[in-house]
């Protein structure tokens, strides 16, 4: 791979191969860490998946006859 110029930073093109095994697509999240000296490790940065299925499940239940009202919750 070739460490490329993108405005103010670097930038690298992952190889299709590497991107199939990890399943990822344009927007994903990525962590990158220093496995050894010039070595780098990369992995699918599953945090905020984690964080929103632990809101998902202390989400209490939306009673049948709510209905948002944007006026309401914009009154001041």
């Amino acid at each position: 791979m070739r460490v490329s110029k993108w405005g103010n930073s670097l930038a690298v093109r992952l190889p299709k191969a590497i991107v199939n095994d990890l399943g990822l697509k344009a927007g994903d999240r990525l962590e990158i860490v220093s496995a050894d000296p010039g070595r780098l490790a990369i992995a699918r940065d599953a945090r905020r998946l984690r964080a929103i299925e632990r809101m998902r499940a202390r989400a209490l239940p939306i009673p049948s006859d709510y209905a948002f009202d944007r006026d309401e919750a914009n009154a001041r």
